[in-house]
């Protein structure tokens, strides 16, 4: 028996059906006695469940009764949420998480791409501000280093010889 015949056997069993619907029910009653045996439990658990409780009768309208509940929770205070303080240790926390893995991060970085290149040659020739006429080049990856030095005495004779005189 499928549950759309189960329903209908409820609905004539309270009455819910017409005329029609009801002589077609009693019809099928007088066929199937799966149909009459599930009519005889439904009527046995509606008797049962009659005299179980009593109907309530409230002394106002339903209504205005379900309006009083709803007054009542919407009086009730809801309770303040409690303001949690955090320590400092935490705040520092909070703080030095992030950068502790920032931190990590760039050594691991630094550390896969390896030492910085050697400079290029340019980069290794420096000048002695003290004395503008010597100039130092380092060449680390030949193991050799030169030193240019000018001399003040060839800029004294070109000062000297007039550019028109022949010796």
């Amino acid at each position: 028996m499928d549950h759309k015949n189960e329903l209908k056997l409820q609905a004539a069993l309270d009455g819910e059906l017409s005329e029609a619907e009801a002589r077609e029910v009693a019809l099928w009653l007088a066929r199937d006695q799966d149909a009459v045996l599930l009519q005889t439990e439904l009527r046995n658990t509606r008797q049962a469940l009659s005299g179980a409780q009593a109907p309530m009768m409230l002394p106002e309208s339903r209504e205005f009764f379900w309006s009083k509940i709803q007054r009542e929770i919407a009086r009730e205070e809801k309770p303040a949420a409690a303001e949690v303080k955090t320590s400092w240790f935490a705040r520092w926390q909070r703080m030095l998480i992030p950068a502790g893995a920032i931190a990590a991060l760039a050594i691991a970085v630094m550390v896969t791409i390896g030492p910085p290149a050697a400079s290029s040659s340019a980069d290794m020739a420096e000048s002695s501000h003290n004395d503008a006429g010597a100039f130092t080049y380092h060449d680390y990856d030949a193991h050799a280093t030169l030193v240019w030095l000018s001399y003040p005495a060839e800029d004294d004779l070109a000062e000297a010889t007039p550019a028109d005189t022949v010796q």
